[in-house]
């Protein structure tokens, strides 16, 4: 891959994965255009450290009021983690039967296939685009509704059933390529009537809990399928993986204020409506063959 193709890849991921609009549709829709094939073992790798950049935004952006939320404190780092824990086995829990059956209608019913597979596949992202859009556009238009009403949120601080909520939509975003996880996340807490900002927080710091095991996954699958494939060649890619690290990082901490200044704003049903046009964008590239 042109080291120019790295650079808009990377832009893309870092804006796109903290943003509520799926990074791996827009990720996989921008390769395709551009004629890269991102499940080569040499861009599979490239992608865990695309992620690996936006994480780093993710701390980057988030520590100060992490310290002042969760870590301040004994009595407050230990509900924190109570419910993390809470949210991560609710993810597990739900990803893996979810996974099992996906696999399962990959291989029509018989054997099981690797759910990488889908990756590429637009037919199935523009279903779980447009799913992930109504679930945001209901959370947006209803905190809309209460705001105009004068109703605040509930009071401070998650319950365990607002964890459980959360985990379980990220446990059910994780299989599928354009089901958004910040996009699920936020909407499932902002439906349970938290304030907006604890939910912003704790849903991103689910995904750096989450983060660095989806990357070992991911870094797993890329070493086996180049083993398969005859070798990798490691040093050509650390010079642009390392340049696209530094640009999804940035594009990154872009996204993040745009993301935050859009929820104090009650702009959030904007996603919504963005991810079902794009749906629609992906699904008529489907039909074309793409």
């Amino acid at each position: 891959m042109s080291l120019l193709h790295v650079i808009v890849l990377s832009i893309v991921q870092g804006m796109a994965e903290l943003l509520p609009v799926s990074s791996s549709a827009h990720v996989i829709v921008v390769a395709k255009l551009l004629h890269e094939n991102m499940s080569t073992p040499a861009n599979s790798l490239l992608l865990v450290l695309l992620h690996t950049g936006t994480m780093f935004a993710v701390i980057a952006y988030f520590w100060r009021r992490w310290m002042t939320e969760f870590f301040s404190s004994w009595s407050r780092f230990y509900p924190f983690a109570r419910l993390i824990a809470i949210a991560s086995t609710c993810s597990a829990v739900v990803f893996l039967p979810v996974q099992a059956g996906v696999k399962r209608i990959l291989g029509g019913g018989g054997q099981a296939v690797d759910i990488e597979s889908l990756f590429n596949r637009l037919d199935w992202i523009a279903p779980a685009l447009a799913a992930v859009g109504l679930l945001i556009l209901v959370a947006g238009v209803r905190e809309l509704r209460r705001s105009s009403a004068a109703e605040a949120a509930g009071p401070p601080g998650l319950r365990w059933a607002d964890a459980v909520v959360m985990g379980a939509l990220q446990g059910l975003a994780i299989p599928f390529r354009g089901f958004s996880r910040s996009g699920a996340t936020i909407s499932g807490g902002m439906l349970t009537d938290r304030p907006r900002t604890e939910v912003e927080s704790f849903s991103f710091a689910m995904v750096v809990v989450i983060t660095p095991f989806a990357i070992l996954w991911e870094l797993r699958r890329a070493i086996r399928s180049a083993h398969a494939a005859g070798g990798l060649h490691w040093g050509v890619l650390i010079g642009p993986g390392l340049v696209g690290m530094g640009f999804s990082f940035l594009a990154g901490l872009l996204a993040l204020r745009w993301l935050s200044r859009w929820l104090e704003q009650g702009r959030w049903y904007r996603f919504g409506i963005y991810c079902l046009a794009f749906a629609a964008f992906v699904g008529w590239l489907s039909s074309r063959g793409w």
